[in-house]
């Protein structure tokens, strides 16, 4: 069962307790993506998440933003407004809609609630100057780079003003110029902001650019295999952080603590792949 509840401590945003999630496959089989699950996410932290592929990164999200159900267990959200929503959440791909110009689509989740007009081009116009996008409000998204198109999807999400934001692998399709740039202004709207953040990504690099705190799950069936904090003061500029002594030595720690997953949800893999083998065999 997952509830959302406002009886969280204040000082906790998100509580994640006893979580599974189990599917069901062809041929009358059941997947444990998470299994006993727990996390607990501070007001205003920038969460990170990395691990192996398959182990539950997405799916988590998902439940976050109520996408889907757990199997069991509960995810409470302290605190949600009712004049905002819970979650915001920008996807991996592009998510704006083609028939909307820049503005329209920034502008979509406060027309949706019935903001004032005025609330709405201040705020709207907020946003579009932070990811740089004022010159191109009339524009339609056909018109602009794939990096442009998510700056559009940041926009949407801030605008919005969520209680959470939901961000999975939101600039994995970028080239690392983009890429670069899009983390920056970012973490610079995050500063402003301060929202909870829960941020998927296969980049360690990213995660440690980005984050206060980065979780590392472990393989099928996913759970919290460690916790790392990241010292470094904030505001933070993306090249200048690289430099730093801690900065390699964080990313060594975490790609160790990633290995050991990855390994393991290969040969999860391989012993899979090796029983159907043997299956048709016997056929």
């Amino acid at each position: 069962m997952s509830t959302t509840t406002h009886g969280t401590e204040l000082d906790t945003k998100i509580r994640i307790t006893a979580l599974n999630k189990r599917f069901n496959v062809p041929g009358g089989h059941v997947v444990t993506a998470m299994e006993d699950f727990e996390l607990d996410v501070p007001t205003g932290q920038f969460l990170v998440i990395v691990g192996p592929s398959g182990c539950g990164k997405t799916t988590l999200l998902r439940m976050l933003a109520g996408l889907e159900a757990p199997t069991s267990g509960t995810i409470e959200i302290a605190g949600a407004a009712d004049d905002r929503p819970e979650n915001a959440m920008v996807f991996q791909g592009d998510s704006v809609f083609p028939w909307m110009t820049v503005w329209d689509n920034a502008a979509y989740g406060l027309t949706m609630r019935g903001v004032a007009k005025s609330e709405v081009t201040d705020t709207v116009g907020h946003y579009l100057e932070k990811t740089g996008l004022t010159k191109f409000a009339q524009a339609y998204p056909h018109q602009l780079s794939g990096g442009m198109r998510q700056r559009v999807s940041i926009a949407r999400a801030f605008a919005t003003d969520p209680d959470v934001l939901l961000m999975d692998e939101p600039f994995s399709a970028l080239d690392e110029q983009n890429k670069t740039l899009l983390q920056d202004e970012l973490l610079r709207i995050w500063d402003e902001t301060r929202k909870t953040v829960v941020f998927i990504t296969h980049s360690v690099d990213e995660a440690v650019t980005m984050s206060d705190r980065i979780m590392v799950m472990s393989a099928q069936p996913g759970r919290a295999k460690a916790f790392i904090d990241v010292p470094f003061e904030r505001p933070r500029d993306v090249l200048a952080l690289r430099h730093d002594p801690r900065y390699g030595e964080i990313v060594y720690d975490i790609w160790g603590q990633l290995k050991e997953e990855v390994d393991k949800a290969k040969k999860q893999t391989d012993a899979r792949a090796t029983v159907k083998k043997r299956g048709w065999l016997r056929r």
